[in-house]
């Protein structure tokens, strides 16, 4: 029986993972570098960074750390004035949080991921979050989950994690964590053949775990 879930956020709470691919699209593009839907997703699913397409190319890391900033208020500036919502995420997690505890475990930077949560309301349904500095290595590593399920004092088996990514994936499975899969297709091509479960939307999770 499962007791405690770990959410991915980006792709799975709120919908932001195009608008970071267009950040680093436009950032790029201003070094004279294309960077194609395909190639960035490649590069996403085994954990890599677009950057390394600058470096490849003979750009200095001071130019790119510049780059990386304007990305970054690329960004920023798409959270602030995009719509990001999924539907019925907060119908669903207020469900779902009468009967498990729920954190967030993501590789987005703290200020990245405050300023996408600001007066969103999805954060008062868990327990904690955990942002890329708060733990060693990212995903695909294991250390994020590794460190979310230490939070909750928790085993493995009481565990779930939801994820959206090929990398997120491989991270779930590293700390030999089940997951479950949520449609999105922005990562539909990704190889999700580790998965243990697939849910087409957030608020199917709820029948799964009644199953499990």
């Amino acid at each position: 029986m499962k007791k405690y879930i770990l959410f991915d956020n980006d792709g799975v709470l709120v919908e932001t993972e195009k608008w970071y691919y267009e950040a680093n699209k436009i950032a790029l593009k201003e070094l004279g570098i294309t960077l194609g839907l395909d190639v960035y997703l490649e590069i996403m699913a085994r954990g890599g960074t677009a950057w390394e397409l600058a470096f490849e190319k003979g750009f200095s890391k001071k130019i790119v750390d510049n780059k990386r900033f304007q990305r970054d208020e690329y960004y920023q500036n798409f959270l602030k004035t995009k719509n990001i919502e999924i539907p019925n995420v907060k119908k669903t997690l207020k469900k779902l949080s009468k009967k498990y505890k729920m954190g967030i475990v993501t590789t987005s930077r703290r200020v990245d991921f405050d300023l996408i949560h600001k007066n969103r309301g999805i954060i008062d349904y868990m327990e904690f979050s955990l942002c890329v500095e708060e733990y060693k290595r990212a995903k695909p590593y294991p250390d994020p989950y590794l460190a979310g399920l230490k939070k909750f004092n928790a085993k493995k088996d009481e565990a779930i994690i939801v994820e959206d990514s090929q990398r997120g994936l491989n991270s779930a499975f590293n700390a030999n964590i089940q997951c479950a899969i949520v449609h999105n297709d922005f990562t539909v091509k990704h190889d999700f053949s580790k998965a243990d479960f697939f849910i087409n939307r957030l608020d199917e999770l709820e029948k799964l775990l009644e199953t499990i």
